[in-house]
Protein backbone atom coordinates (compact mmCIF):
# COMPACT_ATOMS: atom_id res chain seq x y z
CA UNK A 1 0.00 0.00 0.00
CA UNK A 2 1.48 3.73 -1.14
CA UNK A 3 -0.39 6.02 1.96
CA UNK A 4 -0.61 9.62 1.21
CA UNK A 5 -1.84 12.13 3.42
CA UNK A 6 -4.01 14.63 1.61
CA UNK A 7 -4.66 18.11 4.26
CA UNK A 8 -7.36 20.92 3.74
CA UNK A 9 -7.54 24.31 5.31
CA UNK A 10 -8.85 27.46 4.38
CA UNK A 11 -12.32 29.52 4.56
CA UNK A 12 -15.05 27.19 4.69
CA UNK A 13 -17.41 27.01 1.80
CA UNK A 14 -19.75 24.67 -0.41
CA UNK A 15 -18.33 21.52 -2.16
CA UNK A 16 -14.55 21.56 -0.87
CA UNK A 17 -15.37 17.62 0.34
CA UNK A 18 -16.70 16.94 -3.12
CA UNK A 19 -13.96 18.57 -5.16
CA UNK A 20 -11.55 16.70 -3.06
CA UNK A 21 -13.23 13.47 -3.25
CA UNK A 22 -13.59 13.22 -6.73
CA UNK A 23 -10.54 14.67 -7.63
CA UNK A 24 -9.11 11.26 -5.90
CA UNK A 25 -11.26 9.10 -7.21
CA UNK A 26 -10.94 10.10 -10.88
CA UNK A 27 -6.90 9.19 -9.85
CA UNK A 28 -8.76 6.01 -8.86
CA UNK A 29 -7.02 6.94 -5.58
CA UNK A 30 -9.06 5.23 -2.43
CA UNK A 31 -10.03 7.62 0.60
CA UNK A 32 -8.75 4.87 3.59
CA UNK A 33 -9.94 7.54 6.29
CA UNK A 34 -11.29 10.96 6.72
CA UNK A 35 -11.43 13.77 9.49
CA UNK A 36 -13.06 17.01 8.81
CA UNK A 37 -14.30 20.15 11.07
CA UNK A 38 -15.17 23.37 10.99
CA UNK A 39 -14.25 26.01 14.09
CA UNK A 40 -14.94 29.09 13.25
CA UNK A 41 -15.83 29.23 9.31
CA UNK A 42 -11.88 27.74 8.74
CA UNK A 43 -12.22 24.42 7.37
CA UNK A 44 -10.03 21.89 8.08
CA UNK A 45 -9.65 18.15 6.60
CA UNK A 46 -7.13 15.32 6.88
CA UNK A 47 -7.77 12.77 4.52
CA UNK A 48 -5.50 9.12 4.63
CA UNK A 49 -5.68 7.67 1.22
CA UNK A 50 -4.07 5.01 -0.95
CA UNK A 51 -2.65 5.85 -4.12
CA UNK A 52 -1.50 1.95 -4.85
CA UNK A 53 -3.25 1.52 -7.69
CA UNK A 54 -3.55 5.55 -8.98
CA UNK A 55 -3.32 6.69 -12.48
CA UNK A 56 -1.10 9.34 -12.31
CA UNK A 57 1.99 10.28 -9.67
CA UNK A 58 1.99 11.72 -6.48
CA UNK A 59 3.65 14.70 -8.24
CA UNK A 60 0.66 15.20 -10.68
CA UNK A 61 -2.10 14.95 -7.66
CA UNK A 62 0.01 17.84 -6.03
CA UNK A 63 -0.49 19.69 -8.54
CA UNK A 64 -3.55 19.13 -9.59
CA UNK A 65 -5.33 19.39 -5.85
CA UNK A 66 -3.29 22.69 -6.07
CA UNK A 67 -5.10 24.12 -8.63
CA UNK A 68 -8.39 22.60 -7.10
CA UNK A 69 -7.45 24.54 -3.73
CA UNK A 70 -6.84 27.83 -5.48
CA UNK A 71 -9.90 28.04 -7.83
CA UNK A 72 -11.50 27.00 -4.52
CA UNK A 73 -9.67 29.46 -1.88
CA UNK A 74 -8.11 26.60 0.33
CA UNK A 75 -4.67 25.56 0.82
CA UNK A 76 -4.23 21.80 -0.56
CA UNK A 77 -1.22 19.69 -0.05
CA UNK A 78 -0.39 15.95 -0.84
CA UNK A 79 2.70 14.03 0.72
CA UNK A 80 3.28 10.74 1.23
CA UNK A 81 2.37 9.35 4.49
CA UNK A 82 6.16 8.64 5.89
CA UNK A 83 7.38 11.91 5.28
CA UNK A 84 4.15 13.52 7.12
CA UNK A 85 4.39 11.12 10.04
CA UNK A 86 8.56 11.78 10.11
CA UNK A 87 7.79 15.41 10.27
CA UNK A 88 5.23 16.14 12.93
CA UNK A 89 6.76 13.46 15.42
CA UNK A 90 8.26 15.16 18.52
Amino acid sequence: MKKIVVTVIGADRVGIVAAVSSALAKENINILDISQTIVDDIFDMVLMCDMENATGSLKELQDDLGEIGKAMGVDIRAQLADIFYAMHRI
